[in-house]
């Protein structure tokens, strides 16, 4: 079955640009565009509303996306279970997560996955940690790599793989001045996470004490916090692990702030429908076998 129409339907449905599009199809633009024609030709509508700047899926594009997400799961399914009955797995995994996660939480395992089933091929793609939970749920990907959330999702599989304490960090010179008291909290610039766990729990703890933060910026990504805070715009809040694996984790210092914000619990998220792939079964047997 061919599918790469749908699946460059879908790059062009998520990112509303063609050039990320194409890239994230590793196709041209043309043949994207092309390729976009030709099927809104063959369903005789129109899926996407595009002039030269702006991109939009149209009401029969967004009905279409349920239908090409649909389609993509119950092929790769069916597939999957095919393949269950020959002697060796293959075909491919998509995973999400943070950089910081890839090469820290996530190395180890993939390393022993792709040692086991050297025929599955692992799709790697990283960004904003607070966005893995959207990315599982919306079957954009199979795996992902995410702090457990607050309500979990009875759907949802849950997998922990390490715990990771959010701290306060300032930068290492003396630009910023160490808060002390509730007043000096409120006049402090803080750079903080846009939304996410993370977040929840800094707005918490700024609400347990009465005090209304002085936000300077909000930023999608850990690491862009620990950027920021060691050119002194601010004091950041960032999991432990980011700052450990961060290069400029010595121009920045972890402040003594109580009390403490709770720990993430970082782990393995997969859909449970998911599980009846046998590749995806696979990946997750491995990880309770750890």
């Amino acid at each position: 079955m061919d599918t790469k129409s749908l699946h460059h339907f879908l790059s062009l449905a998520e990112t509303l640009h063609f050039g990320r599009a194409s890239a994230a199809a590793h196709v041209s633009p043309s043949t994207l565009s092309r390729s976009i024609q030709q099927l809104e030709e063959k369903l005789g509508v129109v899926l996407f509303e595009r002039d030269n700047r702006t991109v939009s899926l149209t009401p029969e594009g967004q009905k279409f996306e349920t239908y090409a997400r649909e389609t993509i799961s119950q092929w790769a399914t069916i597939r999957n279970e095919l393949m269950a009955e020959s002697t060796e797995l293959k075909g491919e995994i998509s995973v999400y997560c943070s950089v910081t996660a890839s090469y820290s939480f996530l190395y180890e395992i993939l390393n022993r996955f792709r040692q086991h089933y050297p025929k599955i091929e692992i799709k790697l793609h990283t960004g904003d940690p607070d966005s893995a939970i959207e990315h599982v749920m919306s079957g954009k990907e199979d795996v992902v790599v995410s702090a457990r959330p607050e309500q979990m999702p009875s759907d949802l599989r849950f997998h922990s793989i390490g715990l990771s304490p959010l701290t306060f960090i300032a930068p290492a010179n003396d630009e910023i001045s160490i808060p002390e008291t509730n007043e000096d909290w409120a006049q402090t610039p803080m750079i903080l996470s846009e939304r996410g766990i993370g977040r929840q729990r800094v707005d918490s703890w700024f609400a347990s004490k009465k005090i209304t933060p002085r936000i300077y910026s909000q930023v999608a990504g850990n690491e862009a916090i620990v950027s920021m805070v060691s050119l002194g715009f601010g004091i950041g809040v960032v999991p432990q692990i980011v700052l450990d694996n961060s290069p400029l984790a010595d121009r920045v210092r972890v402040l003594d702030v109580k009390p403490w914000l709770a720990a993430y619990d970082v782990g393995i998220c997969v859909l449970e429908k998911k599980l009846k792939s046998p590749l995806i079964q696979a990946f997750w047997e491995l990880l309770e076998t750890r």
